[in-house]
């Protein structure tokens, strides 16, 4: 039996400018000004819609006061050679006018702007982007579909609620993507707001026709069954229902008979439904990962705790930090995780913002196999590079960096910024190349990613920590801060400990910047030592 379900999706343009807004908080802050702007517009062609409108209500009144006084008398009406002139100069002239008035197109304005701005719109890319961004918070933070449907989020400044349409509709971008579980979830969500008297353009039957499919893809053939019967019970004459309801009936019976003759056979043989939940994951340590990211999991322990400290450090005499140290914490001892407070000031965040900006792409990971930088669901967010050479203020962070470290950032990569769109995260990954990817960091000419260096450049309202699953840590964001840690021993061996990722970004807006220092020029500032692992 051949299985489908006609999608109907809305097309929208193309975006011709900046691909991938669902991949950045900051320039879908653009789109408010956009909207806002087309509203502006839209409000300005009501406006003078209705103009229109009272001018023709105006002539039909004036017109329908005086053919109801002509109509009495006609004859002694037009024997008034001035109501005569009258009559003849309206029927020739000013009906022509009423009509070029009423056939006038008031729309040009609001639509040339919709036509300019339309260039500016999200794609169909974007769209199913920030459907998918649903499903991973849900996912990441055990969230059902009736909390995110009401906006019960932590940390919300505008609570926001979906519609039965809006749940119908992240059931479908699931079912397209073949991801059954959240199917039913959100088909589900989309058929309890409709029991609940919600009025929508949605329909049970179309609710039920995706939800009973759904469900038995994920083996539960009773509920298939029964969800089937009850689409039919609103509409017996759908089509493919009642093939369903056939095949339905066919394969439970056919299972009915094959655990009647495995028991005849003293067997064990049964027809093992599949097993109702996500879908198997590429990520080994996704259960470790999405637990950090919720705060729980952690693996630091009191005695551990005793032996990290807060203190004030001066880069090792250097000048510039005598009279005013800097403030560090411990935040991790293995790998040591360091975090530095006050170190970046309000005026550069914004500063190193505006300079990123204009420049924001999607980011980009290293494909191993090719040796190239592609984009990959895994890290949703948008990425600028920065010089020192082209702004005192970047320059200045780098040397910071430098003072603070005792590394060279003459050999570091440039000033990298980001900001994480909608559920914007980078899953677990390793900032250093391992043995298997020898060639890296061949064109840069630099050895390894010796250490990383995160600025954190704004605060989070929930979500986005950096975790390192290996070892059970979570490190959230605050604004003004960054963290810095060895991804190699001294011995230049990479520390498989520091494999971490930055968790979606449930609610707020995340900005970092990072810094990542190479192995060449450190020869003398962190000499190689002779264990391995030290």
């Amino acid at each position: 039996m051949i299985w489908w379900i006609l999608i109907v999706g809305v097309l929208l343009p193309q975006s011709l400018a900046h691909p991938g807004f669902f991949t950045s908080i900051g320039q879908m802050t653009d789109l408010i000004h956009t909207e806002k702007d087309l509203v502006t517009s839209l409000k300005d062609y009501i406006k003078a819609e209705e103009d229109k409108l009272e001018q023709i209500k105006k002539w039909a009144e004036k017109l329908d006061r005086l053919t109801s006084t002509a109509t009495k008398d006609p004859e002694g009406f037009v024997g008034h050679p001035v109501n005569a002139f009258k009559l003849m100069k309206r029927l020739n002239t000013e009906w022509s006018e009423l009509e070029n008035l009423v056939l006038k197109d008031m729309s040009d304005g609001f639509i040339s702007n919709l036509t300019i701005q339309r260039q500016y719109f999200p794609n169909d890319e974007d769209q199913v982007g920030a459907a998918k961004a649903l499903l991973r918070l849900q996912d990441t933070y055990n969230l059902d579909t009736d909390t995110i449907s009401k906006g019960n989020l932590p940390g919300v400044k505008h609570k926001s609620f979906l519609t039965v349409e809006d749940c119908f509709e992240l059931g479908k971008v699931a079912y397209t993507e073949a991801d059954y579980y959240h199917t039913e979830l959100w088909m589900e969500q989309a058929l309890r707001q409709l029991d609940e008297g919600e009025v929508s353009t949605i329909d049970k039957v179309s609710v039920l026709d995706y939800l009973s499919y759904a469900v038995y893809q994920q083996g539960d053939l009773d509920k298939a069954l029964l969800l089937t019967k009850k689409l039919l019970e609103l509409d017996p004459e759908h089509q493919r229902a009642n093939g369903n309801l056939k095949y339905f009936e066919y394969i439970m019976a056919k299972e009915k008979d094959v655990n009647k003759s495995a028991s005849d056979d003293q067997s064990d043989q049964k027809t093992t439904p599949k097993k109702k939940g996500a879908a198997v994951d590429y990520l080994p340590e996704r259960q470790k990962y999405e637990m950090l990211c919720r705060g729980e999991g952690i693996k630091m322990t009191p005695r551990r705790q005793k032996k990290l400290f807060c203190r004030y450090h001066d880069g090792n005499r250097n000048p510039k930090f005598i009279l005013a140290p800097a403030k560090q914490e411990d935040e991790w001892d293995k790998p040591r995780i360091i975090r530095f407070h006050d170190i970046i000031s309000d005026a550069e965040i914004e500063i190193v913002k505006d300079l990123a900006k204009p420049r924001l792409s999607r980011a980009t990971v290293h494909d191993p196999e090719t040796g190239k930088l592609t984009t990959a669901q895994y890290r949703v967010s948008k990425s600028a590079w920065l010089s020192g050479y082209e702004n005192p203020v970047v320059s200045r962070i780098n040397m910071r960096i430098q003072d603070l470290t005792g590394l060279d950032v003459s050999t570091a990569e440039e000033l990298q910024v980001a900001n994480y769109g909608v559920g914007g995260q980078y899953e677990p990954h390793f900032d250093f190349a391992r043995k298997d990817e020898p060639d890296a960091f061949k064109e840069l000419g630099t050895g390894n990613r010796i250490a990383t260096w995160l600025f954190y450049m704004s605060d989070v309202s929930a979500g986005g920590a950096t975790v390192f699953p290996e070892v059970g840590a979570s490190v959230w964001p605050k604004k003004g801060t960054a963290v810095f840690w060895y991804n190699l021993f001294a011995s230049g061996e990479g520390d498989y400990s520091t494999r971490h990722a930055a968790c979606p970004v449930l609610v707020g807006n995340k900005w970092v910047s990072n810094k990542w220092l190479h192995e060449r020029g450190q020869e003398f500032r962190r000499p190689c030592t002779l264990s391995e692992l030290e």
